[in-house]
């Protein structure tokens, strides 16, 4: 297979996963949300929250690179089970919490009001974005006379279930498989690619299978490589597809008896499989013994709608000329700028 590794590594770093400043203006709405909830709970008379707990993509830092902004940022709140009682001292649903929790964070300050959903309780921002509060409740149970804890979400019912097991059970499976400690380790940075090819066009975006989906196959199907990035890509895609062909279903990696997909035959699951035998056929000319690393470049390109592959394929004395020629003098200053100098390395270093 033509050796694009460097290629892969470098979309991954430069175009696939989040910026510094996309992490930190992140961070900082979640904690402005959190501040507000307290406020909007204590105000209302409501239960104060025990804690929060990121999860989802942004816990695993799995999330990738979007150009509408349109990033999905989990955020769970947890209430002591005993506290969440109405007016008149009965057990509140899973519903009212929901509302309660909506109701606290509508300040008058959103464009578009916070929203109750099936899980949870949406907030809309202008840049694109929104974040995900769902609510769950610590349940105390006596266990033959040992005192334990489970959580429960607030769904259209309340249903056992803690985000921090996904997270727990992402983490295990990527120091297990990974065949090297560094970018956040070989299977993560497999997830993110795959991702971003799932989000390479617009038009699959209501079609294809969800990022949480995505995941849990790759981590099922992953193929490690530590010498080559692209490889180790290129097998996870053909396993997935080839998983896909036996098998439509996609299991929940913690929960028992749940699953991702819907049915035997998963419209978006099926839909995935179609865009990765595409992908494979794209590739097909990289197996070619007499392959051109330029056009090598371009099956990378259109696997992930982008130029980014070719436009790495400048001999470096053009690239140096190129370099030197946008050098220009700030009028001001004196000082020289290179438009094309290369980005310091804000490579995810994981969110707080």
């Amino acid at each position: 297979m033509c050796n694009c590794s460097d290629d892969i590594l470098a979309y991954h770093d430069e175009q696939v996963t989040l910026p510094q400043a996309k992490r930190t203006n992140m961070r900082d709405r979640r904690d402005a949300n959190r501040d507000r909830l307290k406020t909007g709970l204590k105000n209302n008379k409501q239960p104060k929250p025990r804690e929060f707990v990121k999860q989802g993509s942004y816990a695993m830092k799995t999330m990738v690179q979007h150009p509408d902004n349109d990033y999905d940022i989990d955020d769970g709140v947890y209430f002591n089970k005993e506290e969440l009682v109405g007016d008149r001292g009965a057990e509140m649903s899973a519903l009212k919490v929901r509302q309660m929790v909506r109701d606290a964070l509508d300040d008058g300050s959103f464009k578009r009001a916070p929203e109750v959903r099936s899980n949870c309780v949406r907030v809309y921002y202008a840049a694109g974005y929104h974040v995900d509060l769902p609510a769950y409740r610590r349940v105390t149970v006596n266990d033959w006379g040992h005192e334990t804890y489970r959580h429960e979400l607030a769904s259209s019912e309340w249903k056992r279930s803690d985000a921090r097991d996904v997270t727990d059970w992402f983490d295990r499976e990527n120091q297990r498989q990974s065949p090297d400690t560094i970018n956040g380790r070989q299977l993560r940075r497999i997830v993110r690619q795959i991702k971003k090819y799932a989000r390479s066009r617009q038009s699959w975006t209501a079609q294809i299978l969800s990022g949480f989906g995505i995941t849990a196959l790759v981590v099922e199907c992953y193929r490690a490589n530590l010498n080559r990035e692209d490889v180790a890509l290129y097998d996870t895609m053909a396993g997935i597809r080839n998983r896909l062909k036996a098998n439509l279903t996609v299991k929940h990696p913690v929960t028992p008896g749940d699953t991702i997909t819907k049915g035997d035959d998963d419209a978006r699951a099926r839909f995935l499989r179609e865009r990765l035998t595409e992908a494979m056929a794209a590739l097909d000319p990289l197996f070619d013994p007499n392959c051109s690393r330029k056009k090598a470049l371009g099956c990378w390109d259109k696997v992930f709608s982008t130029t980014f592959f070719s436009d790495r394929d400048v001999p470096k004395d053009d690239a140096a000329a190129g370099l030197l020629k946008a050098a220009t003098v700030a009028p001001a200053a004196g000082a020289f700028t290179f438009p094309n100098a290369p980005r310091r390395d804000d490579r995810p270093r994981g969110f707080a």
